[in-house]
């Protein structure tokens, strides 16, 4: 971007409130699909970048560029697709879904997810990996039980997050320490001051929704025996179909790339669907597209297992795809540059600008859809910025996780957003008020900043605290 053609403040405001208010008032006033919204959105970013001086060949280089940044996320929601139909025709997930309900209950399903998934981001790194493995069969077991959708959707995204925002070994925690040019560990301890708080205060609300939904649940004992009963019939479910999840969690373990783990997880779930459920391989090829679509006749057994396949992701897939189309726009033209520069001029306080980085990092990942993006891009924003006022690296890169990796998650077209809703079969609307880590850990963050609690200041043998 050249200052000859650097769009103006009021160009850039004026596209960031409507792209906002066409999605507000598409979505809650006219109940719009969020896929034309965002195609609108698209067409205003286009129209003010070209009255900005860019041409449209250049707005296309910039939509082609964030596509191709994104291209192993677009690949791994169509793996997903596969992984989840395999599993179900394989009776992986039936398998799972039987065995959990012999030993969980409502009264402790949630706390206990919520620790498992916690425990299986921070050992891999990767929450889509966890939503995707571990996550799915949560979503299987809980509403065996009874406990609504959205709330078992809403912990295993906060779970799944956790351990991608605290593990050494999660590309999110190695590039927010990168983008913000400080020590990944002093990263990691700059976290734990706002994280703990916020998972201990989440762990304690789980727990109580957990004893609302024991007395709430509506799936009785004897739904449940016919539930067991069903998926017994049904599938041949020996340990052995445990295979596949067991394999692609070893190699997250062991830090294979998701591609060839969750294809090894998908051919896996294929033999075994052959070898033991007895499926043909027309039968199981057609699961990999259109999913698990052979109906028990009983309601609750077919509205957990008929779902997958490539097809069933196509709506998140679309949804990923305009929304980096319209992130590689407003990247290429620099609007949220335009905006964060006027507005730094006003921040006067230590607080404001833990505040101002922090909704930045979120307007950021809504914008370009993705949550690197937006560590990358206000990394580089405001790192001078923290400098000025002496602040520790740490404490930005701090934020930088806060606002992407916990928020991107429930921002419905964010590629993060797109995968969760895609993989747990909840959109990021409803699932959001349940991820509770994902939303309680920023606000304690800035209510602390303005408490001056955890600001850490760049003062020899001293830390403002």
């Amino acid at each position: 971007m050249t200052n000859e053609r650097k769009p103006s403040f009021g160009a850039s405001l004026g596209v960031f409130l409507g792209i906002v208010g066409i999605l507000v008032v598409g979505i809650l006033a006219f109940k719009m699909d969020i896929h034309i919204l965002l195609s609108l959105g698209l067409i205003l970013s286009c129209i003010v970048g070209i009255k900005s001086g860019f041409t449209l060949d250049e707005l296309f280089e910039g939509m082609g560029q964030s596509l191709k940044n994104a291209m192993v996320a677009l690949l791994i929601f169509v793996l997903i697709g596969t992984i989840i139909g395999s599993w179900i025709q394989a009776g992986t997930v039936p398998a799972l879904i039987y065995y959990g309900l012999k030993f969980l209950s409502p009264k402790f399903f949630l706390p206990a997810g919520f620790i498992v998934c916690s425990i299986t981001s921070f050992a891999t790194g990767t929450s889509w990996g966890t939503a995707g493995t571990v996550g799915l069969a949560m979503m299987g077991m809980g509403m065996g039980l009874g406990i609504p959708a959205p709330a078992i959707a809403g912990m295993v995204v906060a779970g799944a997050a956790f351990g991608d925002k605290m593990s050494p070994m999660s590309d999110t925690t190695i590039l927010a320490a990168s983008s913000a040019q400080t020590d990944m560990y002093e990263h990691i301890k700059a976290m734990s001051y706002t994280t703990i708080p916020a998972y201990i205060i989440s762990l304690i609300i789980y727990t109580v929704l957990g004893f609302k939904y024991t007395q709430t649940a509506t799936m009785s004992s004897d739904q449940v025996v016919q539930l067991q009963n069903t998926l017994v019939d049904t599938f041949n479910l020996n340990p052995i179909v445990l295979l596949p999840i067991i394999v692609v969690l070893v190699l997250s373990f062991m830090k294979v790339p998701s591609v060839p783990a969750l294809l090894l997880g998908t051919v896996l779930g294929t033999i075994i669907a052959i070898v033991f459920q007895g499926a043909s391989l027309a039968e199981s090829f057609s699961a990999l597209n259109y999913g698990y679509t052979q109906a028990s006749g009983i309601e609750m057994v077919d509205k957990l297992l008929i779902r997958g396949g490539i097809q069933n992701m196509m709506w998140t897939f679309s949804l990923a795809f305009i929304a980096l189309c319209l992130g590689g726009v407003l990247e290429t033209v620099g609007f949220l540059k335009v905006l964060i520069e006027k507005i730094l001029l006003k921040v006067k306080s230590d607080a404001a600008l833990v505040l101002v980085a922090m909704i930045s990092t979120i307007l950021g990942c809504a914008a370009t859809s993705e949550v690197y993006l937006s560590i990358i891009l206000n990394g580089s924003l405001y790192t001078e910025a923290f400098e000025k006022r002496g602040l520790k690296k740490s404490l930005l890169s701090r934020i930088l996780e806060e606002g992407s990796t916990l928020v991107g998650p429930m921002i419905p077209w964010t590629t993060c957003g797109a995968f969760m809703a895609g993989a747990l079969g909840v959109s990021s609307l409803e699932l959001a008020p349940f991820a509770l880590l994902n939303w309680i850990n920023p606000l304690i963050s800035v209510v602390l900043a303005y408490c001056g609690v955890f600001v850490f200041k760049e003062i020899k043998g001293k830390k403002a605290v």
